[in-house]
Order: structure tokens, then C-alpha cells, then sequence
């Protein structure tokens, strides 16, 4: 009785012993630890992302809003876009300015 307690005892260990050393070669392999910091900054990036999104599509449902309400608004954007302009305006248009040569 006293050999088959040290034999279960001794069986034990093993098992814990394998397990503790497979628990860390599988936190240090390529899918441990570092494959989830990795994952987790691809998360954080994402989030940013999408956060921009969200911010963008929000300004430009304010400007879609605007155009809609607002015939002054639409006169600009149409007028920008076409270049038109009114009676006796006077637009400028400048080319690219190049550097003075040295």
C-alpha cells in the first residue's frame, strides 16, 4: 500500500511536471505570448481605424445635411466644381509656383 502511494505520488509530479513544461513551450512558441501581444496591438490598430471612419462618415453626413438644407451651400459646391462664376467676378488661377533657381 505504501509503494502504490509513492508510485501515485511520483505519477503525479510526472504529470505536473510535463504539464508546467508543455504550458510554457506553448507560451513561448509562435502562438504564445507574443503572437497575442501581436494581435492585440492589430486590435488596438483596427479600433483606431474604424474610429477615424466613424469620425469621417459623421463629417460627411454634416455636409451632406448642410447641402441639403442650405441653397447657399449648394450654390458654392456647384460653382467650385463647374468653376463657375458670376457676372462681373474675376477669377485668378495660378499655376504651380517653382522655386527661384540658385
Amino acid at each position: 500500500m505504501a509503494m502504490k502511494l509513492s508510485l501515485l505520488k511520483i505519477g503525479y509530479a510526472v504529470v505536473l511536471v510535463v504539464g508546467v513544461v508543455y504550458g510554457f513551450a506553448e507560451m513561448r512558441g509562435p502562438n504564445g505570448l507574443g503572437r497575442l501581444m501581436e494581435k492585440r496591438q492589430d486590435i488596438r490598430n483596427l479600433e483606431q481605424q474604424n474610429e477615424a471612419l466613424h469620425k469621417e462618415i459623421e463629417a460627411k453626413k454634416s455636409r451632406i445635411g448642410r447641402l441639403a438644407d442650405s441653397p447657399e451651400e449648394q450654390e458654392l459646391e456647384i460653382r467650385k466644381r463647374l468653376k463657375l462664376v458670376k457676372e462681373h467676378e474675376k477669377t485668378y488661377i495660378l499655376g504651380d509656383q517653382q522655386s527661384a533657381p540658385k
